[in-house]
């Protein structure tokens, strides 16, 4: 068996029908666990590559306590355990403070912070009785390095990489591992994809966005999905065994500081 053996293990996914989440249940069932995705919009474009898998999906709106906790307690139920779950489901909010309004606030913090909370409350039940688990949430460079033009969606990332290692402390105890990862910049995400689109010159805005990460303008690209889900499925394994409380930067550099010019 390998480190990153997940055979007989129970996955469930958050946000997993797209992006970074669809990319993490992929490389988690392709490991060798039982996946379970819930997403707020499923898409018929996965239906094949899933069922090939054996990857359950189902609609879940994580800020509706309710069914997430079905989801959770569906995987659990389904398979009789529950080992790995990831925190993945998440949205953006770009605006100043004078800018955004009570709900454009309660919506980020309840699907960025809220559900991650209690994501892992629903989990901890089930991973006790498994004997321990692996949670991985879902942060971003944002929760590394403040930023400008999106403060609150910079402020609910910073609580999650702050929430994990605190948790983390909480839950050694059961033999449970909470780690977060710290992507961007991500292509083929619906946060990147929208924020493109949005732009005058979507061709020019990646280009800066893929200069103001040192190695990401190196290479001339950004990050992709699947490595992001590579960092995942090395958290959840045993390879990760006595790691817990860490935020993995996956950005290309961003989050270290202010690049040296290209040459």
């Amino acid at each position: 068996m390998t480190p990153n053996d997940l055979s007989g293990r129970t996955a469930v996914v958050t946000g997993g029908a797209s992006g970074i989440g669809r990319a993490t249940a992929v490389a988690l069932a392709e490991a060798g666990a039982r996946v379970f995705i819930g997403d707020v919009q499923l898409r018929t474009e996965n239906e094949e590559r899933f069922q090939t898998l054996s990857i359950e999906q189902s609609v879940c709106d994580v800020t509706d306590l309710g069914q997430l906790r079905s989801l959770i307690d569906g995987a659990a139920e389904s398979t009789g355990r529950l080992d790995i779950l990831v925190n993945n489901a998440g949205v953006v909010l770009v605006g100043q403070a004078d800018e955004i309004g009570e709900s454009e606030w309660d919506r980020c913090l309840d699907t960025n912070l809220k559900a991650v909370f209690f994501g892992v409350k629903f989990a901890l039940p089930h991973m006790r009785r498994s004997g321990g688990g692996a949670i991985v949430n879902t942060a971003s460079n944002a929760g590394l390095l403040p930023r400008a033009h999106d403060p609150v969606y910079s402020i609910s990332k910073q609580a999650v990489v702050g929430l994990t290692r605190s948790l983390a402390l909480c839950h050694s105890k059961d033999r449970i591992r909470i780690n977060c990862v710290c992507p961007g910049p991500v292509s083929e995400t619906e946060i990147m994809d929208s924020d493109l689109r949005s732009q005058a010159d979507p061709s020019a805005a990646a280009e800066r966005v893929i200069a103001a990460s040192p190695l990401a303008a190196a290479l001339g690209r950004m990050v992709s999905p699947e490595e992001v889900a590579a960092a995942v499925v090395y958290l959840a394994g045993d390879a990760a065994m006595m790691v817990t409380g860490t935020a993995i930067a996956i950005d290309g550099g961003k989050s270290l500081g202010v690049p040296p010019a290209m040459t």
